[in-house]
């Protein structure tokens, strides 16, 4: 017999499982929603404030119960209940048989759950030190605030109204005390289970795996396995019997693997661009390359700002990917200076520190004298599309042009960001006549494609200058991923339409 041991996540208890939990014994399988402290298990203890490892003992006391010898135990985590989920599997690993991420990050030694809360107001504010011993996070109070903590697509109106109700404040203990392990959880099977409504898909999670992050190496391990929902951050209540029938089949050892890299091969950022471009001279001014036409006079600029996130610790940086590289001499090429910039967009609570490095990067691209300083264009990629609604919002007189390739043009449900500053879809309503030049390939990942699409309507509506090249058969960085003539005429043909903009007289 199988039993599920379900953690829930941030502000929830054992009432936000009861859908799936009800299904699993019809199954034959046993279910049993852990009550955490503080939430809606035992009351505070006696003298003392609830922290992670408060949880984690709830966690272990329910293992302890349900262990034993004819049963097979699948250990299930949403949200941040997977930090005390795997904090308990760490100290019960004789015991657990698989570990379910459900739609979750991944726990590490020594790191806090905060690092995983996508809201990032929180975020700020308790890394500052505003969370003290006894302290909470207050709940959404609105069904329309639950959305800062995950997509609630799929959600019915009572469903969420509930799910407000019944909402606990969270014990800020639990976020800021650091997870420790002794490593005896690496060695239990592990399924992933993503909800693609909230902004990850596989096709993403092995993208990120083929950038070499040597955190995500174990992804690609046999004994892990994968499944998405088209649904948000809450399955168990938008697709309660769908969860537990991926529930069972993840216990059964079912799902997608992930291919591995191969170690012989280079990984996909880093291997050749599509076009043959020949070598230009090119000089290093602090964290800007620029790439230089043979040409005496001041020449417009095209500035190349990479996407991201990209840890910190990536070599080369993203300014010597050929991709990058690559684009920069077609500018060349062109007439044009190709600048590139290495910006800090290490993790999704970066783009602020990234949009200034981008914001001086043009500074020193425009003071060069090799520069035309009233003929400049930024050209974003993937996840660096977002800094674009800087430019978008308040285009400068001599920004004639904004590119975006394979672009990220809103945030993605679980990035948990405040405001609104960082969304290309509603700030296209601001561009007036500036031309945006917009690549868009054809097998791009949904949960991207689908922000895009919401840009060019917004575009449409507002009739902004946007001319899209399309690149029916291309991948996401189809420019090293796929080299085929389709995606070198999409190259030459965003870079004429680039450079074409740059060569225009007047102002817009």
């Amino acid at each position: 017999m199988t039993a599920f041991v379900l953690v829930s996540g941030m502000f929830t208890g054992t009432h936000v499982c009861q859908d799936p939990a009800a299904r699993l014994p019809a199954a034959g399988a046993g279910a049993h929603p852990v009550a955490l402290t503080g939430l809606d298990g035992p009351p505070r203890p006696e003298g003392g404030g609830i922290d992670l490892e408060t949880h984690i003992a709830d966690v272990v006391a329910v293992l302890d119960s349900v262990g034993a010898a004819d049963r097979k135990v699948v250990l299930v985590g949403h949200d941040y209940g997977i930090h005390p989920a795997v904090g308990a599997a760490d100290r019960r690993a004789g015991l657990v048989d698989r570990i379910v991420y459900l739609d979750s990050g991944m726990p590490r030694d020594g790191a806090p759950a905060l690092a995983a809360v996508p809201d990032q107001s929180p975020r700020q504010r308790l890394t500052a030190g505003g969370g003290g011993a006894g302290d909470v996070l207050r709940p959404p109070a609105t069904r329309a605030e639950w959305d800062s903590w995950g997509s609630t697509e799929g959600v019915s109106d009572p469903l969420l109204d509930r799910l407000t109700a019944l909402a606990a404040p969270q014990p800020t203990g639990t976020l800021l005390q650091p997870l420790r392990l002794t490593g005896a959880v690496a060695d239990v099977p592990t399924t992933g289970v993503l909800c693609t409504g909230n902004g990850t898909s596989i096709e993403m999670v092995q993208m990120l795996v083929g950038f070499g992050d040597p955190a995500l190496r174990a992804l690609v391990d046999p004994r892990v396995t994968f499944f998405e929902l088209a649904t948000g951050h809450w399955p168990m209540l938008s697709r309660p019997a769908e969860l537990a029938d991926v529930l069972l089949r993840a216990a059964a050892g079912e799902g997608q693997r992930l291919e591995p890299v191969e170690e012989t091969e280079p990984p996909v950022h880093l291997r050749p661009f599509v076009l043959d471009v020949p070598e230009v001279p090119r000089e290093r001014h602090g964290n800007v390359d620029l790439h230089l036409p043979d040409t005496p006079e001041p020449r417009p600029a095209v500035l190349f700002v990479h996407g991201g996130p990209v840890p910190a610790d990536a070599r080369p940086t993203p300014r010597d990917w050929p991709t990058l590289a690559g684009y920069a001499r077609c500018a060349a090429a062109g007439g044009a200076v190709g600048a590139v910039v290495d910006h800090r967009l290490h993790d999704l609570a970066d783009y602020e520190r990234a949009a200034a490095d981008v914001a001086a990067a043009v500074e020193v691209v425009r003071a060069d004298p090799r520069v035309d300083a009233d003929r400049v264009a930024l050209w974003f990629f993937s996840g660096g599309g977002p800094i674009a609604a800087d430019w978008l919002d308040a285009p400068p007189p001599w920004l004639r042009c904004l590119a975006a390739t394979y672009p990220v043009l809103a945030p993605l449900p679980n990035w948990g960001m405040s405001g609104d500053r960082f969304d290309p879809a509603r700030a296209v309503a601001n561009a007036g006549a500036l031309p945006v030049v917009l690549t868009r390939v054809g097998l791009e990942m949904p949960e991207i494609a689908a922000t895009v699409e919401k840009f060019l309507a917004a575009a449409e509506e507002c009739g902004a200058d946007v001319e899209v090249v399309d690149v029916p058969h291309g991948h996401h960085a189809f420019e090293t991923v796929d080299p085929t003539d389709e995606s070198r005429e999409a190259v030459r043909r965003a870079v004429r339409a680039v450079l074409t903009r740059l060569d225009r007289p007047g102002t817009r």
